[in-house]
């Protein structure tokens, strides 16, 4: 602690050896397997089946060493490259008695433990709610679920070992009622989105779903959906979007 008695801030990521592997690793997949390409294109070229025919070919012609250097070289490459990727993926989680902050390479946010209830990771996603049940946070990791637990708690912030809400979810289909006017077309769209794994539309469609007070748990291409507290529904004299839509209103 501090001379004012507070905890230090503590950081939760995958941390230096994360970092090795994925920059030292990758390279050398990727060069194992440049180098085994270059020492089979004689067997693949003679494969009626093999896909990529034309380019297998033209490796096989090339001349020694410069054909085996070369896929060794494409092979490291690629491997920056995923190496690459998987660096702006990283998710840096710091935690202290105020605040979280969440940071990848194209995003940095934060937000208050006063808006905060609960915290938890489900699904390989750590969730934030507020007291009303609406998701603050959704973010991917696989940061492990016992540091973040641990972190969470040293700072004083209410940490669930899974989502509190689990039971609430209801399986969504076509025009089910209880659902918020026009939830059911943005869950119609959500769902098109899916199938075609249009991934930001996705991701779209539920920030606007959540507007209306409706949170969205996704098991493969299924969606589960639940309403929080300041969620409005239709009432009694207030027909559905599905029942207006049948209705021509």
């Amino acid at each position: 602690m501090d001379a004012a008695g507070h905890r230090p801030r503590t950081v939760v990521s995958g941390g230096p050896l994360e970092l090795a592997v994925m920059w030292l690793g990758f390279p050398l997949v990727g060069a194992g397997v440049g180098w085994l390409l270059a020492a089979s294109t004689g067997w693949l070229a003679r494969l009626p089946w093999v896909p990529f025919a034309d380019l297998v070919e033209w490796l096989d012609r090339l001349p020694e060493p410069q054909a085996t250097g070369g896929t060794i070289a494409v092979g490291v490459l690629a491997g920056l490259v995923v190496a690459g990727l998987g660096t702006a993926e990283r998710l840096i989680v710091t935690v202290d008695a105020a605040q979280v902050r969440l940071r990848r390479a194209d995003q940095d946010r934060a937000v208050a433990r006063v808006d905060t209830r609960v915290a938890f990771l489900a699904d390989k996603h750590l969730v934030l709610l507020d007291g009303d049940g609406t998701e603050l946070v959704r973010e991917s990791t696989d940061l492990p679920a016992a540091a973040l637990a641990e972190a969470f708690r040293a700072h004083g912030w209410g940490w669930a070992d899974d989502d509190p809400h689990r039971s609430a979810y209801r399986l969504w289909v076509p025009d089910l009622p209880g659902l918020p006017a026009g939830a059911d077309a943005l869950l119609r769209a959500r769902a098109r989105a899916i199938e075609r794994d249009r991934r930001d539309d996705a991701r779209e469609l539920r920030r606007e779903l959540a507007l209306i007070g409706v949170v969205l748990r996704d098991e493969g291409k299924r969606q589960y959906w639940r309403l929080t507290a300041r969620a409005v529904t239709p009432g009694p004299e207030q027909p559905t979007s599905a029942e207006r839509e049948s209705d021509g209103r």
